[in-house]
């Protein structure tokens, strides 16, 4: 049985729905370019398997594997899109925190528990 990462296993059923939208938009552009699986695998250099993963929207396969064949199919602009910068950080301005909080992802003493 193989292994899989408690994050891949986590992941939200809407989540896991997304990634299968995306793979059917995916082989829509693929077909729409009349090409085969195994073409469209050899240009962007994985295996047929790797490249029908990123079709089925499996979550184990990679953001390069998936950029490569945005690429190829002309949609690379279109992950601009995705987790657009907050207004404030694209406007270049600094954020403040409120007083005696900390930054994201700063794990304070009182929160670690070993």
């Amino acid at each position: 049985m193989p292994r899989t990462s408690r994050a891949i296993a986590a992941l939200p059923t809407e989540a896991a729905a997304k990634l299968i939208r995306l793979g059917e938009r995916l082989r829509a552009h693929r077909t729409l370019s009349r090409w085969t699986v195994q073409e469209m695998a050899a240009r962007i250099f994985c295996s047929p398997g790797t490249y029908r993963a990123l079709e089925a929207g499996k979550p184990t396969t990679s953001t390069g594997v998936l950029m490569n064949a945005l690429w190829l199919l002309g949609q690379a602009d279109t992950l601009d899109a995705v987790a657009p910068a907050p207004a404030a950080l694209a406007a270049g301005r600094r954020v403040r925190r409120k007083a005696g909080t900390s930054a994201p992802g700063v794990i304070s003493e009182d929160e670690r528990d070993f």
